[in-house]
């Protein structure tokens, strides 16, 4: 066999090689923004309505990132969907009566109800920060609080953290963020795609956690 030969057929395979690395990374592009697409439209428009937003759990948990997530539960409380407040993601320094001047009750009336937890600055430490307080409290259900966008992602970072406990999600619509033609609106299509990719990473962990523990 000549020399001309084994290159050409050296070539050969190495075209197709690289027509398989394309034809995949096509596949997992295409994979991705459907996914991306899918994210999107499962994003709650609107706050939960009906028996989901009358249902009590023994804890209403928030996730720091926004007034209105901390106007949510405090309005929770006050309105008796839950024993007891608890905000994770808390600056050093902050105290609960800066909190409560955000809510429209007497700030006597809740204040003995309300922890905060100064521990987590990520979405899987508010998890497990969040777990270790429901375990002292011997709480098993919550409600938790947080962005409509940042909902998913937290819900399954909690799921992790405490398997045992039953999770109602109240999603708090961020009135910047257009989920609407979501890809006409830079900030917004850069905040999906990020969230997207952090929510794309805690699932792989979550499959690889349960294929461990089979």
């Amino acid at each position: 066999m000549s020399l001309t030969h084994h290159r050409q057929r050296g070539s050969g395979v190495m075209a197709r090689a690289i027509g398989h690395l394309l034809t995949g990374a096509l596949v997992l592009a295409v994979a991705w923004l459907a996914g991306l697409f899918w994210y999107a439209a499962d994003v709650p428009r609107s706050p939960p309505a009906g028996a989901d937003a009358q249902r009590p759990t023994d804890a209403i948990v928030v996730l720091t990132g926004g007034s209105n997530r901390l106007v949510t539960g405090l309005e929770l409380l006050a309105a008796g969907r839950a024993k007891k407040l608890f905000v994770s993601g808390v600056y050093d320094g902050v105290e609960v009566q800066e909190l409560l001047k955000l809510s429209r009750h007497s700030p006597t009336e809740m204040e003995c109800c309300i922890t905060l937890g100064y521990s987590a600055d990520s979405t899987i430490g508010n998890a497990y920060e969040t777990a270790d307080w429901m375990r002292d409290q011997g709480f098993r259900s919550l409600r938790l609080v947080t962005a409509n966008y940042h909902m998913r992602r937290s819900m399954l970072e909690l799921a992790m953290a405490m398997p045992d406990v039953e999770l109602v999600p109240h999603p708090v619509v961020a009135p910047t963020v257009h989920l609407d033609d979501w890809w006409m609106w830079p900030g917004t299509a850069n905040l999906l795609v990020n969230e997207y990719n952090k929510l794309l990473v805690v699932g792989l962990r979550w499959m690889v956690r349960s294929v461990v523990r089979v």
